[in-house]
Order: C-alpha cells, then structure tokens, then sequence
C-alpha cells in the first residue's frame, strides 16, 4: 500500500481560551504534518539516489547499488513518469508506489545479505522485491504476495522488461521474483518461514503475533504498525527485539472475504525450487566470466579498477518549511526557519561562484558498455548456447 513519511514541524499557536482577558492567551504546540518530500526531487534516478543519501535515508553502499540499479521511473505507467523521481508516494488505481525515502529505511532496515529468504506481504509493482533480488543473489528465495491479479500482470510485465532490457541484470547476480496472488492474512500454516519479512500495508496490534509467525529465528520483519515503520527481529523461539524508524501513514491491510463455505481462501506460498544443473552451470560461467574481466581491468588500470568520471550533480539544498500561523481568527503567512536558512545568501553566493568557474559543458557521453554481454558474444559456442547463457536478454 501507498506509504507516506510524516514530517513533524512544531508550530507555537495561540488560541484565546474562554473566560480569559484579551492579553491573556494561552500557548499550545501544535504539529503539522507533512507527506513525503523528506528529499529534493531528482532529474534521474542517480539524482534522486544521490538526494536520498544526503539526507540519510540510503546508508549503506549495498542499498545504494541496489537502488542505482532499478530505475523507479521504469515502473511508473507513461503519462506519470514525469513525478517518478519525486519522493513522494504514487497510487493509480490498484497500482501503488510507496515514497523513495519509505523504501529507502525498509530495505536499510532489512539488513539485506546474499542467500537469504525474502517475502513481501503486498508486493505491488515489484519494485521492491527487484531492487531486493539484486541483493541476494541467484541462490536467494524472492516471494511475494499481492491481493490484486492486474498488480500481479503489472508486475510481471515490469519484471520481464527489466530482465530484458535493463544493464543491470549482468551487473548483479538476480534472485528472480516470484509473485501469487491473495490476502496475505491468509497464508497457509504449513508455509516455510522466511529470513526477512515486509509488509507494505498498515498492521494493526491484533495482526502482529500472525506476522511474526512468518518469521525464522534470526529473522527481521519490516512493517508499517500502529502508524510506525517497525523494525522486529526474532532473536529465540519465542524473543523479540523491537525498535520503531519512524512515523508513517499506511492504508491499513484488507481483512480477507470468507467464501460461501465461510472458509477462508489459504495462500499457498511458491515451492523452494531446486535449480537444475544447466541453470546452476550457467550462473558459474557467467560467474567465471565477471572474474575474467575484473582482472582484465585491474591489469589494463594498472593500479586496480579506475572510477569512472561522473557527471557532476547539483548540490542538495534543504528546502525551506512554509508555514501558516493562526493568531486571534486571523492568519498570518509565517515561516518558521530552519538552521540551514541562516546560511542560505552564503549557499547562494557560493554556488554562483561555482557556475562562474564551472567549465563549458561536456560532450554527452556515451553509454556504458556491457562488457559481460560482449565477453559472451565473442566466445567460440554457438549461438543457442550465447543466448541461453545472456538469459535471451535484448541488446
């Protein structure tokens, strides 16, 4: 479900109480809430990536791939791409995106590592359990459960187009998504229990021990509960630590719809498939294949791996918290500062000085070269085996 972060701006209001003098007031802390927009919006992905870590919500450098990785306006429909680098929360029908900086806390506080078990109770676009597949690996298991069969068409449909098209695919080694359809309050009991666990709707207290259930020992569920994002790690049979990130607003879950029968509809959670021979041979070809060019690079850069030159990106600049006070059934535009705003004539004039010594802008430059898809192409197999091995992927 669509996922706001809420940000807290105390705001000194004065209210005239009954019964007291004109000069007399009263003084009360009130709070406005705000629904996502914790980060400047981005012109691209890397942008929007590079805001999000300035501002703390990406921490770690797997999370940061993970997120350069997958493109979120890939999973934007058309006519709506153009807020896809926004932090801000998208819902279009039954299609839901929850805010980069909500995603950002889930996947930091699932504390993602290769191999693990993954299930994702309301799993949308899939846009989470790609950027998550990326993180563990092809011997990883990627489950997730969605109530809507045209979410579940959407996300597979976007699956698809980022295993065929997207450079990132041969970057990482991909734990593939799998998606059923139903309530995920209704998962079978007999189900294997999972590492990591997210819920992407709001859970209230009484659906909190049936959450935890889906847990192995060792375990985090990540869930929106009772208004805060929650961090629970199962550390015994029968302990628990919690530790709440921070406020939000989900749409709560969706209390299952019993059949006629008055029996409810049990999820039956995808197999632990067992890769067969010829897809494990694959995964260590290309395996061997990525060693090969790494050490290829090291010996060409001498030194070890050179970073490529980025494009230069725009400083991050915090936004200025607008206002508006009530003062005696009157209103006021007011503006509460900040202490970045005590700094903002110097930020200006720096970064005028900055464009007056920017160089003349660069040749676009050209796109990267998948260096995994030429290496395979250039092998003396034939063509079936090439194609098998690149996954049948576009060029």
């Amino acid at each position: 479900m669509v996922g706001w972060p809420f940000q807290a701006l105390g705001i000194l209001e004065l209210a005239q109480s009954p019964g007291t003098s004109r000069h007399l007031k009263k003084y009360r802390l009130s709070v406005v809430l705000t629904m996502g927009g914790a980060v400047s919006a981005g012109e691209d992905n890397d942008e929007l990536i590079d805001n999000l870590k300035e501002a703390q919500y990406i921490r770690t450098e797997l999370v940061e791939q993970a997120f350069r990785a997958v493109d979120r306006a890939d999973y934007y429909l058309e006519e709506f791409k153009e807020n896809a680098y926004k932090d801000l929360a998208w819902k279009h029908g039954n299609i839901h995106l929850s805010a980069p900086c909500i995603y950002s806390e889930v996947m930091e506080a699932l504390d993602l590592q290769p191999g693990l078990s993954f299930l994702n109770l309301g799993s949308g676009t899939g846009y989470l359990s790609s950027m998550v597949g990326l993180i563990l690996g092809p011997f990883g298991v990627n489950h997730g459960v969605e109530l809507h069969s045209d979410v579940i068409e959407y996300a597979k449909q976007k699956l698809d187009f980022f295993i065929r098209t997207s450079d990132s695919f041969d970057k990482f080694d991909f734990c593939e998504p799998s998606f059923v359809i139903g309530n995920c309050l209704e998962i079978s009991p007999d189900c294997s229990q999972y590492d990591r666990v997210y819920c992407g709707a709001g859970v209230q207290k009484e659906h909190e021990e049936y959450m935890k259930s889906l847990l192995k020992v060792g375990g985090i569920l990540v869930m929106p509960l009772e208004e805060k994002l929650t961090k629970i790690t199962r550390t015994g049979p029968s302990a628990w630590e919690t530790k709440k990130i921070l406020a939000v607003s989900f749409a709560p879950l969706i209390q299952p719809c019993h059949s006629e029968t008055g029996k409810s509809r049990l999820v039956q959670l995808p197999p632990l498939a067992v890769r067969s021979l010829q897809d494990l041979a694959r995964i260590a070809i290309r395996g061997t294949i990525k060693k090969v060019i790494r050490q290829e690079t090291v010996s060409s850069s001498g030194n070890g791996l050179k970073s490529t030159p980025g494009v230069k990106r725009r400083r991050v600049r915090r936004r200025r918290m607008e206002t508006i006070v009530f003062l005696d059934k009157e209103v006021f535009a007011s503006r509460i500062s900040s202490p970045s705003d005590d700094n903002s004539c110097e930020d200006l004039e720096e970064e005028s000085r900055e464009e007056d010594r920017a160089p003349p802008p660069e040749a676009k430059p050209a796109p990267p070269v998948n260096f995994l898809r030429e290496k395979v192409l250039s092998l003396p197999l034939p063509d079936p085996l090439k194609y098998y091995l690149l996954y049948y992927r576009e060029k």
